[in-house]
């Protein structure tokens, strides 16, 4: 008899992204950044996530929004942005896991 683990019925699993999205959204070094500033727990304005990025406002708002489709990122009231909460890293490890890969962005200069 062959049978395969199952897994416990009280196990939560961390909902992924989306692959594709996920993939598109942090193919870019400014979205990195950004990533970076929002692991730090706090919520950004687009303002300082793009100061972070070394871009413009506009830029910075469409970057954003690639990482808000993906599901990276959540909107919060006066146009803020921060880490999905399921994708916050420990304290003073940047180091962001979403499930299909873990992203080192310690590496960022």
């Amino acid at each position: 008899m062959n049978s395969t683990p199952e897994a416990p019925n009280n196990a939560v699993e961390t909902p992924r992204p989306d692959l594709e999205r996920l993939v598109t959204a942090i193919s870019h070094t400014r979205r990195w950044r950004m990533l970076k500033e929002l692991c730090l727990g706090e919520p950004r304005t687009i303002d300082e996530l793009a100061k972070v990025g070394g871009c413009s406002y506009d830029n910075a708002s469409k970057h954003l929004a690639q990482l808000f489709r993906a599901g990276v990122v959540v909107r919060g009231r006066g146009r803020v942005y921060e880490l999905a909460r399921q994708y916050l890293p420990t304290p003073g490890q940047p180091v962001v896991d979403f499930g299909h890969c873990v992203l080192r962005l310690d590496a960022l200069g």
